[in-house]
């Protein structure tokens, strides 16, 4: 537990909330622990202060302290009671089932920090863009992460066009776009890696254009500046999130 944390609102917008430089990432990654304020519950006044690029660092300076072995031990029990009234995420981020990528802990956020959708190959389905319209529009998160990663089950699975069922062959279809985008050099199938890794970060960027491109009501935020979606690829081996240009 974080014996230092704080769940009281008398300071709550301060710490990894509103210092997104490296010095505060440094701080933490040095430390290995979770000062008072690193883990005071993300309120209304931080994400109204938080802007839609400063959202994505938090993010990444939070794969950056997963990495480095660094991640916050704060009390989440503490933290679910002091959320449970209200959320304020300023975050949204779509992933793959993967058991081995969960966003919560190789982004190292809290809770009360992200809406995290998770379907296999990481689609954006219309039940995901709908949520992500409640998390961004009505909710105010400010910024969208698609995170996609390696060795991805579903993409190797579109890619072989894998027969299963017909609930699966239908999500699997959903990536074909992707595999049918994708250069191919050498073998088409799953034994292809570079292929596959290929096509996994083709379906990213095609997901992060669906999300704008299926959703009038993403697509008017990201068109105000009031929201930013970025594409992500996480590498299993060395737990590096790495943005998509």
């Amino acid at each position: 537990m974080c014996t230092d944390c704080e769940t009281t609102q008398a300071n709550p917008v301060f710490g990894r909330r509103h210092f997104f430089g490296l010095a505060a990432a440094a701080a933490a990654l040095s430390t290995g622990m979770a000062r008072a304020d690193d883990c005071v519950f993300f309120d209304t006044e931080a994400l109204t202060a938080t802007s839609p690029d400063q959202a994505i660092q938090m993010l990444m300076d939070g794969n950056a302290r997963f990495v480095a072995g660094g991640s916050l031990n704060c009390d989440l029990v503490a933290l679910g009671h002091a959320t449970a009234e209200k959320q304020t995420p300023f975050a949204c981020v779509l992933a793959c089932m993967d058991s081995r990528s969960s966003p919560e802990l190789v982004l190292d956020q809290q809770i009360g920090d992200v809406f995290v959708a998770r379907v296999a190959g990481n689609v954006a389905t219309t039940e995901v863009i709908g949520s992500f319209e409640y998390g961004a529009a009505v909710a105010g998160a400010k910024a969208i992460m698609v995170l996609g990663h390696n060795h991805c089950g579903a993409v190797k699975g579109a890619v072989d066009k894998a027969v299963v069922g017909d609930a699966l062959t239908t999500l699997l279809n959903e990536i074909e776009p992707a595999v049918a985008a994708t250069p191919l050099t050498g073998e088409r199938s799953s034994h292809n890696n570079e292929f596959v890794e290929a096509v996994a970060e083709a379906n990213v960027r095609m997901n992060v254009a669906a999300l704008t491109e299926k959703s009038p009501v993403l697509k008017g935020l990201v068109d105000s500046g009031a929201l930013k979606i970025v594409g992500a690829l996480y590498n299993l081996e060395t737990g590096v999130v790495t943005l998509l240009s």
